[in-house]
């Protein structure tokens, strides 16, 4: 697939800061944005409210083909309901783990997030962005910090929201997250031989966003 339409990929492991960077970018450059994570976290979502268990692909399939995901503005919409809050929470982030192994919810998915791709640009964060969905990126990034120092963000973002959490729990949960997506064998979590790797354990938020506009900007320029 070749593109003119600019595209940053900027993938990660749970709680990297990949979410909050990526679209700090998008708003900076007017572009698109595209969380992926969401996409599963609303299935693993959903299939819940059925009672649908997250290791049937076959229904989960159908829970995708029934159901209408959108996202507006800073919103995600399932069904023409608001879920952003719902799906946020630790159990939803586990489930969306669960169902991203499976093959075919994965391949259902594709188009979706390849719709994404519009101008003037786009700039999409996930797991398989730079690899599998979006190859083609002018820009590929692998944003990564070490698994204590990931817990302690997700641990204050849990608490700053009101969600109850265990700093404990939330470690081994993010340590369990990185060995299911670094293993599984459908698009893995991994650095492809393009991508830059940025690692934010002593690099705030803005500096993150920063060094990749400053690379989106160099790259323009000689392109």
């Amino acid at each position: 697939m070749t593109s003119h339409i600019p595209i940053i990929a900027i993938d990660g492991p749970s709680a990297s800061g990949k979410g909050t960077v990526a679209k700090l970018i998008a708003e900076k450059l007017n572009f698109h944005y595209l969380d992926s994570g969401s996409i599963y976290r609303t299935i693993a979502y959903a299939g819940r409210l059925q009672n649908i268990p997250l290791n049937n692909e076959t229904l989960l399939l159908k829970v995708l083909e029934n159901a209408n995901l959108s996202f507006k503005n800073d919103q995600i919409l399932l069904n023409g309901k608001d879920v952003s809050e719902a799906i946020r929470t630790e159990e939803s982030g586990h489930g969306a783990s669960e169902v991203a192994v499976h093959r075919g919810l994965r391949e259902a998915i594709l188009g979706f997030q390849r719709s994404f791709e519009k101008h003037p640009g786009l700039v999409a964060e996930g797991r398989d962005m730079t690899s599998v969905v979006f190859p083609h990126a002018g820009i590929k990034i692998f944003l990564t910090a070490s698994a204590q120092i990931r817990a302690e963000r997700r641990y204050k973002q849990l608490i700053s929201k009101g969600n109850p959490a265990n700093m404990t729990s939330v470690l081994s949960e993010i340590i369990l997250r990185d060995e299911r997506d670094l293993q599984r064998e459908i698009s893995p979590l991994l650095k492809t031989k393009d991508a830059i790797e940025i690692d934010t354990d002593t690099l705030s938020i803005s500096d993150a966003v920063d060094n990749i506009t400053h690379l989106f900007s160099l790259k323009s320029q000689t392109s």
